[in-house]
């Protein structure tokens, strides 16, 4: 599953980025890293939305989020 795939009031785990390097780089610089919790804040159409990590809120557009894949957090494990 991806990032662009969660809906409004889900979070997610991070598993891996397939950005280019420096993108890459720079987001888990911002702490995006393979493990990290993501929460989804709002919705802006196809797969731009605005996430919750590590407290900080950033938005992210499509050609980021269909990158980013992730595994849906169940109830119990938040």
């Amino acid at each position: 599953m991806f990032l662009k795939d969660i809906q409004i009031g889900q979070s997610c785990v991070v598993e891996s980025l397939n950005l280019p390097f420096e993108l890459e780089r720079r987001l888990e610089a911002l702490g995006m890293t393979t493990g990290t919790t993501i929460s989804v804040l709002n919705r802006k159409g196809k797969g731009i939305m605005i996430i919750k990590l590590r407290g900080t809120r950033f938005a992210l557009g499509y050609n980021i989020t269909q990158n980013i894949r992730v595994r849906e957090v169940k109830g119990d494990e938040q």
